[in-house]
């Protein structure tokens, strides 16, 4: 018994340590490779890192896992002016790091 309580509470705490949420863009930082997103009422400022992990739909409708580096679609769906305030997208964040975005499918 004592060995399923200890399990059952690890597991709570590895999942407490990621965060997901559904957020909508304000402001992407090209240079400092900082996004600003608003969940809710609150507005929260997250790193971007070369192992942040993409995932976007492609023509087919399939979801494409793709790292953010790499792969100038994502920086270029954030770049886009019309994107502040209305593009919802889903983040996992680790602390102030954001570690998967997830955009939405149209």
């Amino acid at each position: 018994m004592r060995k399923l309580l200890l399990a059952s509470a690890a597991l709570f705490f590895m999942a407490g340590l990621v965060v997901a949420a559904e957020v909508t863009l304000v402001k992407f930082d090209k240079d400092k490779k900082e996004v600003t997103v608003k969940d809710g009422d609150k507005e929260k400022t997250y790193k971007i890192t070369d192992k942040t992990t993409v995932y976007l739909p492609n023509k087919d409708g399939d979801i494409q896992e793709v790292r953010f580096d790499k792969d100038g679609r994502a920086e270029q769906r954030f770049s886009n002016t019309k994107a502040a305030g209305k593009l919802r997208l889903w983040i996992d964040t680790e602390k102030d790091t954001v570690t998967s975005i997830k955009f939405r499918m149209k």
